[in-house]
């Protein structure tokens, strides 16, 4: 559910995964499988704001395959031990990105609504950003949905609603093609991968409807709220 309603919910699973006695590598493969199949409820969630989207924001999703595949083949490249170090680090940069993503967004003097999408140069900045995003999702599944959701109000949205929907398309790109390697490599501990894949895709579906009736306001406390607690989790057990 919180990963439909605002992105973080793999900050709660790949902890969890790590106190079950999982390797932090073989877990943060795991939790991108087994949430994978939530970006799909999530997103049926939010079909309605995803068909309001702006079309143009589609030419995300050729980014979203390519940096989620590369990110996915670096996770298999990087020893444990370091990733270790890595991952409460990852996790309080992306949670910090998302608290600070209105005065970035005015000291980038990203254009008002309506504007943003008028030029090829905007395009192309969004692809590469974009890229920069999914390579970080196929490598860190921990907390992609704070990066998505940052990035995107750097791009100029505003409405978390329309943020969310084009967040969980997104995800599911990113996450979908480095859930395919992560299986292929052998990465992956099943057991819990289909007890989590079913919770996933029951919460991705009843988060989005959780998301209207809270409001944008409490979503962002919720997120914020979550990053820095499981930042400082995994400083502690790691």
């Amino acid at each position: 559910m919180i990963n439909s309603v605002a992105g973080g919910g793999t900050l709660v699973s790949f902890p969890a995964l790590i106190w079950l006695g999982l390797n932090s590598v073989t877990a943060n493969a795991t939790s991108t499988v087994a949430i994978w199949p939530g970006s799909l409820g999530g997103m049926w969630g939010f079909r309605r704001e995803l068909r309001a989207s702006d079309r143009r924001m589609l030419a995300l999703t050729a980014p979203s395959l390519i940096g989620g595949i590369t990110g996915a083949v670096l996770l298999q490249y990087t020893p444990t031990h370091l990733f270790d170090r890595l991952a409460p680090w990852l996790i309080l940069f992306a949670t910090v990105l998302f608290m600070l993503q209105a005065p970035v967004q005015r000291m980038l003097k990203t254009p008002a609504a309506g504007a943003r999408h008028d030029s090829t140069t905007w395009l192309m900045g969004a692809m590469a950003f974009q890229f920069v995003v999914a390579l970080y999702g196929g490598y860190f599944g921990a907390g992609i949905g704070i990066m998505m959701l940052a990035a995107l109000a750097i791009l100029g949205l505003s409405d978390i609603l329309q943020m969310n929907a084009l967040k969980n398309f997104f995800a599911l790109c990113i996450n979908g093609v480095a859930a395919a390697y992560f299986v292929w490599a052998r990465m992956v501990y099943w057991p819990d991968v289909l007890v989590m894949a079913a919770g996933a895709i029951i919460g991705g579906y009843g988060g989005a409807g959780a998301a209207r009736r809270v409001g944008p306001a409490i979503v962002r406390r919720v997120v914020i709220a979550i990053g820095f607690i499981m930042a400082l989790s995994l400083f502690l057990k790691l």
